[in-house]
């Protein structure tokens, strides 16, 4: 079967096949009218379960009509105005070549005779984006998979380089600390509103979940500075170690930015490492209008960019970058079948070196593309037009006595709740059946295909929310998927107090 291998004997069915796909993929957008068909698990999965995998089709155009089937028709489609779900992008083009490039070389990004050129992509990419943050001339970083591991990756430089710190400084004070011991001393602080990751990330480095200190936020659901000075104080009085701060430039429900000027200044006297997750935010690097917003960053230890989310590159795209290169060291381990120490010796640019992946995609590619074709100003006005989207639409929730909106957005998330006019003498709908209200509608509007919204909580509340990272999306759309929502939900209200009557 070595017809099916792409090499100098197969390069025109691979250009045949590989057209045939987009065309299919094309069609398939141009002919959207919904974000989602509304299919349920139970309808889809019968077809998918039936499918036989050890009878192979043989033909790249069954292969793909099978595939219109289960997957192409029933996806959801991010390109769609009315995808206002995650923080799901649409992708601009130039990045998808790139992806179609990168899968078809295949370059592993590990080690130099991996990838020779890629490399040095991926680490012009690296500086490049150092430097739009401010981290100096000492500045390094790596590509990761996403800004879980990215924030993982920092916080594991953070733990060796807090433990190496005190564990020197015992050392100097006559006191022998072992790592073992030190470990459960170990701090983190955060925002309530901060990503889970943090969470997982202590408890993988071996902290536990309730080294995690949460920091309450203010009414811009931001984190408390003042709350956290007093968090960092109680640290060193109870004898525990302060290891990292992690501040976040647009958290996931609220997109709201910590106040990072305050945070670099108690994490500098408290001699705590500070990180911060702008996974979200970081599209304000190229904003020719807001980059102000992200003042502040560049006193940071580590930084979490996506460029899946703000720069509208396909998944994966996401990098972890450090002020000093020498803590990159923390994560190096030299194998002698791979990266041995002579090579570090003889400058050879290995970026395992750096990064906790061994065998890794050159992602990097993608946003080459895209900064090569477009340009970083125009990567930044779009992300503009949907910062500017969620402030209007910010005012047509505050304007509309059906909901109520937790808070004006820093960046293109918008949460609230639809909330009827209480009526009667019992003052309107029980606290349950207003969450269960949410809940309903949410999924009622999934199911029917005609826009996908999220939800979380807020105060142990059930609320809807908006996740506008699309620049075709307007304000019609908007106010028509609030129609939507008022409806689902008046229905189920409707249908609730029937009951209980």
């Amino acid at each position: 079967m070595r017809s099916h291998l792409l090499n100098e004997t197969t390069a025109d069915d691979y250009r045949r096949t590989v057209t045939e796909g987009v065309e299919r993929v094309a069609a398939k957008l141009a002919a959207t009218q919904r974000p989602h068909t509304g299919i349920s698990v139970d309808e889809l999965a019968p077809a998918i379960d039936g499918i036989d995998l050890d009878r192979p089709l043989g033909d790249a155009s069954a292969a793909l009509d099978e595939l219109e089937d289960v997957y192409l028709r029933d996806a959801v489609y991010f390109h769609h105005p009315r995808y206002l779900g995650h923080l799901n992008c649409p992708v601009v083009i130039p990045a998808v070549v790139g992806e179609a490039v990168l899968s078809a070389v295949n370059s592993s990004l590990d080690t130099w005779d991996q990838s020779i050129g890629g490399t040095l992509i991926e680490r012009r990419l690296i500086d490049w984006t150092a430097r739009r943050i401010g981290l100096g001339e000492g500045a390094d970083g790596i590509f990761t998979s996403g800004g879980s591991q990215s924030n993982f990756h920092a916080l594991l430089l953070a733990r060796d380089e807090a433990c190496r710190t005190v564990m020197k400084r015992a050392l100097d004070e006559g006191t022998e600390l072992a790592k073992a011991e030190l470990l459960p001393k170990l701090r983190i602080f955060t925002s309530e509103a901060s990503h889970f990751s943090v969470q997982k990330s202590a408890a993988m480095l071996g902290l536990g979940y309730e080294a995690v200190i949460a920091v309450p936020v203010d009414r811009h659901r931001r984190m408390d500075t003042s709350v956290l000075a007093l968090e960092l104080e109680n640290c060193a009085a109870e004898g525990l170690f302060p290891m990292a701060v992690v501040a976040t430039a647009g958290t996931t429900d609220f997109g709201s930015i910590d106040p990072l000027p305050e945070i670099a200044r108690l994490t500098a006297e408290h001699s705590a490492w500070m990180h911060v997750d702008a996974a979200y935010g970081c599209g304000l690097l190229v904003s020719p209008t807001r980059r102000h917003l992200l003042d502040g960053i560049e006193h940071a230890d580590s930084v979490t960019v996506d460029y899946h989310k703000s720069f509208f590159q396909p998944v994966s795209s996401s990098a972890m970058l450090v002020r000093d290169r020498d803590t990159l060291k923390h994560a190096t381990y030299h194998a002698d079948y791979l990266n041995p120490r002579r090579m570090a010796e003889e400058r050879i640019p290995n970026q395992v070196d750096k990064s906790i992946q061994t065998t890794r995609r050159f992602d990097a590619l993608k946003l080459w593309m895209t900064l090569r074709i477009m340009g970083a100003d125009a990567v930044g006005s779009l992300f503009d037009e949907v910062v500017a989207l969620a402030a209007a639409g910010w005012e047509i929730l505050d304007a509309d006595p059906r909901f109520e909106v937790v808070v004006r957005p820093q960046l293109s998330t918008l949460v609230f709740r639809y909330l009827p006019t209480a009526g009667g003498e019992d003052g309107g709908p029980r606290p349950d059946l207003l969450d269960e209200a949410q809940l309903h509608a949410r999924k009622a509007l999934f199911a029917s295909g005609e826009a996908v919204v999220a939800g979380t909580k807020v105060d142990g509340k059930q609320y809807l929310k908006f996740t506008l990272l699309n620049p075709q999306t307007t304000t019609a759309d908007i106010t028509a998927v609030l129609d939507l929502i008022a409806a689902h939900a008046e229905q189920f209200l409707g249908e609730s107090l029937a009951v209980h009557h």
